[in-house]
């Protein structure tokens, strides 16, 4: 008997196996989480067209997309820094610096929009690498590092556009980067803007990168054990500093999308933009202890937020209670993180 039952056992167990993966990949902490981020997008979308009848207009969806695409780009630099267990809070004001620095170079100089492109995400590196240093190899908490170079580079973006916008009015195509559709103009009933494109671009590569290279695996291990990797023979301080020089690139690039957004570099704006970023990577399932966190959690936490803020002033909700919104929805998030590491 037991000879007969047996084939029929081992006959189910290939079914069997394929159903526990599935069961336990869908029932992973990490994807309930994106799960759960993903259902709370939905429902806020459906509350806000409800209660806005101009809630979902096409020009509203596109203003949303746009607002996501800046917000995204940052909150995928911070992506990077959160799981190495680290924080930077300059990259709101570092979005602004490349945005000034490449109106230096296309409205104060003159020179071609590649070169603008390239100092926007070269600068934002080099300002990366220093954040990295001070954190690295000066061992200046991320906090205090990141607070010191928001505040600096806050100061710098005024002083060297003399506290007045930079326009590229004379650059033409710059708007473009920005504003036009790429996708719109092969599918008209789709237009989309330039900027969404160019997120989802950078997503797609950060999350190849996060997942599939040793940058990644040694991102994801700073985070979870440090000390253990230094022990393994790795050297470390390298490895912290090339994640913030890569994260500030990162920011290079949002300050393009910013810039080309408002066809100017305004010195004064910034500040701000790294809670919403942070926010948005928390609500994606990033854990703020380091060692979890993926793209795709980001960009829905991006696009809650953005989707947040849009209704509040679609419903005529005053700005200071729109920041007092926004305040509880990253004290909400840090705490569910907290939750979710003690029940690991």
């Amino acid at each position: 008997m037991a000879n007969i039952q047996n084939p029929a056992s081992q006959a189910q167990q290939p079914g069997q196996g394929a159903f526990a993966a599935i069961k336990a990949r869908i029932f992973h902490p990490a994807t309930r989480q994106k799960l759960l981020a993903f259902a709370s997008l939905l429902t806020l979308m459906v509350f806000f067209s409800f209660a806005s009848s101009n809630f979902l207009e096409i020009d509203n969806l596109v203003s949303i997309l746009q607002s996501t695409a800046v917000n995204g780009v940052l909150a995928i630099a911070c992506t990077f820094v959160i799981i190495t267990a680290g924080i930077d809070l300059s990259v709101g004001t570092l979005m602004t610096f490349c945005a000034v620095m490449a109106g230096v170079f296309l409205t104060y100089m003159g020179l071609p929009i590649y070169i603008g492109i390239a100092a926007a995400i070269f600068f934002g590196a080099l300002c990366g690498w220093v954040s990295g240093v001070l954190v690295a190899k000066l061992k200046i908490p991320p906090f205090i590092a990141t607070l010191g170079m928001m505040m600096l580079l806050k100061g710098l973006s005024l002083v060297i556009s003399g506290t007045k916008p930079i326009y590229f009015n004379d650059t033409p195509g710059f708007s473009a980067i920005s504003q036009d559709s790429l996708i719109g103009n092969l599918i008209p009933a789709l237009p989309i803007p330039n900027a969404v494109l160019i997120l989802f671009l950078v997503a797609i590569a950060a999350g190849v990168i996060l997942n599939k290279t040793i940058f990644g695996r040694y991102t994801f291990a700073l985070g979870s054990n440090e000390e253990a990797l230094r022990l393994s023979g790795v050297n470390v301080d390298f490895w912290k500093v090339a994640i913030y020089t890569f994260s500030g690139a990162i920011c290079g690039i949002a300050g393009l999308l910013i810039a080309s957004r408002l066809n100017s570099a305004q010195p004064a704006l910034g500040q701000g933009y790294e809670l919403d970023a942070i926010a948005a990577v928390v609500i994606g399932g990033t854990s703020l202890s380091g060692g979890t966190g993926t793209i795709l959690g980001t960009i829905i936490g991006a696009f809650i937020m953005s989707v947040l803020i849009n209704g509040l002033r679609m419903m005529s909700v005053a700005q200071e209670w729109q920041t007092v919104v926004t305040g509880v929805i990253i004290i909400l998030a840090v705490y569910m993180d907290i939750l979710r590491r003690r029940r690991q």
